[in-house]
């Protein structure tokens, strides 16, 4: 009798303990379900806290082993759109109402953590061997460091998965505990059956063209609408001007760092205006108006794409570029960090005091 309750509570503890997944077993079977997939397509919602600001996008995401990537995202503020396409070719930044791309010949994104990546959230939980598991409710939440080379105020993230392993959400925070980015996962479809042609960058060439081509007809009695400087309205086409009409100047500057001048150039489609900083950080910024192409236009840059704020740009060695509100910057200084150059960026036009380009 003794032997037959002895054996009892073996069983019982075998059967409470079993239920209950450990640390490895967490990661393990997520890793797997990702690993295993051969395509996959999620969709979401992406939220960055900088300046006291939220920018929020939507965002879609196919996947296609072991390279192939398209990410969609929508500025669900002033429906900006733009696409990271990684194919055999090379990375491109496709944005759709400039009709233009940026070309990258660049490891992305490999060489950084993402938090709206599966393979590189995973990456992060696998590489770091002091990773924690903590049980709430009915989800694991998944604590690991994180590796982002531009942005090293980033530290960890948490991840939060169902009892079933299915990814909820994943926040990033920085050194002070801080949350930065936040991606709410809605849906993911591990069988999503995609091919390789469903990664061409000519997609998007016929795509923008046609809208355009759209957009052309609805007033095609007007002639200047085929002009590249020039909009349609309706059945309306006005002539865009140029023209800044305000300069936006940093909120951030380097101690001991100033404006030292201003300058404003006419160029063929309008005002370039130039900003040099002197100091002890030396660099210069330049504002431009930007104007859809009237043929799809690709750029080669060198650097790596990477979120400013509510924006995607190019970042490279010593330089920052972007685009907002049809304004180009251009920020470049030897002697600003990464750090700076992204603190800088990110410090133009949120909250912003403007002055006349006229002054």
């Amino acid at each position: 009798m003794k032997k037959f309750f002895v054996v009892l509570l073996l069983l019982t503890l075998c059967i409470t303990g079993c239920g209950k997944k450990n640390k490895k077993d967490i990661i393990k079977d997520f890793t797997a379900k990702v690993n295993d997939t051969t395509s996959y397509t999620l969709k979401g919602n992406m939220e960055i806290y900088a300046n006291e600001e939220t920018f929020t996008y939507s965002l879609e995401v196919d996947y296609l082993k072991d390279y192939f990537y398209k990410v969609k995202m929508v500025n669900q503020t002033n429906n900006h759109e733009q696409i990271i396409l990684r194919n055999n070719d090379a990375v491109y930044v496709i944005t759709p109402s400039l009709n233009k791309s940026f070309k990258f010949q660049s490891e992305w994104p490999d060489n950084s953590s993402q938090a709206y990546l599966l393979k590189a959230i995973i990456n992060d939980m696998n590489e770091d061997e002091e990773s924690t598991v903590e049980e709430q409710d009915d989800t694991y939440i998944i604590k690991s460091k994180v590796d982002y080379p531009n942005n090293p105020e980033l530290k960890y993230q948490k991840v939060t998965m169902d009892k079933e392993g299915n990814i909820k959400k994943n926040e990033i925070y920085d050194e002070k505990d801080t949350v930065k980015m936040k991606v709410t996962f809605m849906s993911i479809d591990y069988k999503a059956n995609l091919k390789t042609d469903d990664f061409k960058l000519e997609d998007y060439i016929t795509e923008t063209e046609t809208k355009k081509t759209t957009e052309k007809e609805e007033c095609k009695d007007k002639e200047t609408c085929k002009e590249s400087t020039s909009k349609c309205e309706g059945a309306n086409c006005t002539k865009e001007t140029g023209a800044i009409e305000n300069i936006l100047y940093p909120l951030y500057i380097p101690s001991n760092t100033y404006l030292e001048k201003s300058d404003k150039v006419t160029t063929d489609v309008g005002d370039r205006i130039i900003l040099t900083f002197g100091g002890d950080k030396n660099f210069v910024l330049v504002e431009e108006k930007v104007f859809a192409s009237e043929e799809f236009e690709i750029i080669p840059v060198y650097g790596d794409p990477l979120i400013v704020s509510d924006t995607i740009g190019a970042l490279g060695a010593n330089s920052l570029s972007w685009t907002k509100d049809n304004i180009s910057y251009y920020l470049a200084g030897n002697d600003l960090t990464t750090k700076e150059l992204l603190t800088i960026g990110e410090s133009i036009g949120y909250n912003n005091q403007t002055v006349s380009a006229e002054k």
